[in-house]
Order: structure tokens, then sequence, then C-alpha cells
């Protein structure tokens, strides 16, 4: 199959679309004299008039009309499909990978503003409690919860994480003897270490001494603990960052502390190689947010963490 030369198809039908030659030459910046003679090229090489021509107007022949609006579909189409892949290669793209509960408690309920604020960036979120490699197949920068050092990285501290007993409003949890009453939910953390929040270092830190810690439900994914305290199954020891959805509309209740701090979140990176402008978008965006929190969250300023 042969097909005319583009310029005089292109030629033809801005002609057709406008029905005039000085039009379809303004549009495709050329002379009218050049649209007539791709015009004329396209007619002698189909065998057949595309336009009766009068001194002041050209009006489409039945061959013209017929050929018009296959041209015009056409354009429109090959238009379309250009500016998208415009916008494919344009689009910016970053890979981040979050805990699971830091994503569905603190990040997506907040996700929608980043979108707004930055439209031109894919963002793409890597769940996992695992840790993965940054800046490579699977990671553009993390945010990790723990101590640190993280050598070879570049970190940009978010907030510290504070804990405090939590309970569906149906248990009527009010002062802290409350608890030896109320069934009590546990974390099993993947690392514990010294600063990790349990029931025995709260009771310490409470000075209530000779608490009989009573065995109860324990998860390992602080999400389903949250959910059981809100389902009135017992009282959890719960991220107040992690829960200001929950408390905020009233289905858990935070009556009273101490506050144990725990680990920091840090988002981290290569601090190299592709991907930095998103980076420090992304990283600009998550201290706004903290920012809203008033610095840390979801504490407020008569809640003193204990060290």
């Amino acid at each position: 199959m042969s097909l005319p030369p583009l310029a005089t198809l292109r030629a033809f039908e801005a002609a057709a679309r406008h029905l005039s030659f000085k039009k379809a030459a303004s549009e495709l910046l050329v002379t009218p004299t050049a649209i007539s003679h791709q015009v004329r090229l396209l007619e002698e090489t189909l065998g057949v008039r595309l336009f009766v021509r009068k001194p002041r107007q050209v009006l489409l022949t039945p061959a013209g009309q017929e050929l018009f609006p296959v041209l015009r579909d056409g354009f429109g189409e090959f238009a379309r499909v250009i500016d998208r892949l415009k916008q494919h290669k344009a689009q910016r793209r970053l890979t981040v990978s979050v805990l699971p509960s830091f994503a569905a408690k603190w990040l997506l309920p907040r996700l929608s503003r980043f979108q707004t604020a930055h439209p031109d960036i894919h963002l793409s979120l890597h769940t996992s409690v695992e840790v993965v490699e940054i800046g490579g197949a699977i990671a553009d920068a993390a945010i990790r919860y723990g101590a640190g050092p993280y050598h070879g990285l570049v970190a940009q501290t978010l907030f510290f994480e504070n804990f405090a007993p939590m309970a569906s409003p149906a248990l009527g949890l009010q002062t802290p003897d409350d608890l030896q009453e109320l069934p009590l939910l546990h974390l099993d953390w993947a690392h514990p270490d010294d600063v990790t929040p349990t029931w025995a270092r709260w009771f310490k830190l409470a000075g209530m001494r000779d608490v009989a810690l009573k065995p109860g439900l324990a998860f390992n994914d602080d999400t389903h603990a949250i959910q059981a305290a809100i389902a009135g199954q017992g009282v959890v020891l719960c991220s107040m960052e992690m829960t200001v959805q929950e408390r905020q509309s009233g289905i858990l209740q935070q009556p009273f502390g101490p506050f144990i701090r725990g680990h920091q979140y840090q988002l981290l990176h290569t601090g190299k190689g592709a991907h930095q402008a998103e980076i420090a978008a992304f990283g600009n965006w998550l201290a706004d947010e903290i920012a809203r929190d008033g610095g840390n969250g979801a504490l407020s300023p008569d809640m003193a963490p204990q060290p």
C-alpha cells in the first residue's frame, strides 16, 4: 500500500477543515501558495479533484468530503497519542519503601495533599517489614523506624513515636488503676530493645509497682492491635502518631499518661543518582505535614513523653 506524502495530507486536512487555503497556511506556518501546491499534488496523486475552487472560496468535492473526516480523525488521534507519550516521558517517578503500619495509619490519610502539591510526580509505595536496598531496583528512598545510624545514607529526621494506653470508650477506661481490671493487648516487636514500649515498662514509669501482667492477645502488627482495641477487646499501648484519626473520631480514647518515647522515623536515601529532586520534594512535603501536627505528629504541648 502506497500512501501520498504526509505533507499533502496535512495541507488538505487543514484546508478542508477551514475551507480556506489562507487559514490553513496560517495554521501550518506556510504560504497559501504552498498549500495550493500540496493540495494539487495530492489531487494528481489520487487522480481526483478534492476542491471546487472559486475566486474567494473553496468547497469540497464528493471525493474531498469522503477523505476529509478520515484524515481529521486520524490526525486528531495522532495528536492525542503523542501528547500522552510526552506526558509519560515528562512524568517524574519516585518509589518509597515504608512499613505497612506507617503507610496505613500516617502516610495514606495525608497522601492526597502530596498528589495535589506534586501532580507531576508518580509516587509508588513499597510496603514491607523487611529492609530493602535503597537506591536499587526496589526503592529510591525509605522511611524507617529505629535508632540508626544508617551508614552511607542521608537521613532526614521526621518525628519520634510516643506511646500511651488507649481503649474503646465502651471499656470505660478512666484511671491507671482500671488497667488492673481490663484485658491488656500486647505487641510482639521484631527487634525489641531498651526503648521498646512494653506494659512492664509503662507500669514502672507510672509508679505502679507489683502489677501482675495478665496474658492477653498479642499481635506482630500494630494496625491489628489498634483494630482489636477499637473492637473493645482490650487496652493497647499504642502510638499517638498512628492513631490521630481514631482519637479525633472518638473510637479510641487516651485518657492518661505517662507517655513512652520510642524511636524516630527517618527518611533515608543515598544522596546521589536519579530522583534526587523527587526525594527532596517528598522530604519537604513530609516536613510540612509534621509541622501541621505541631512538629511531632500528634502530641499536644502538655503531653510530655518519658525518656
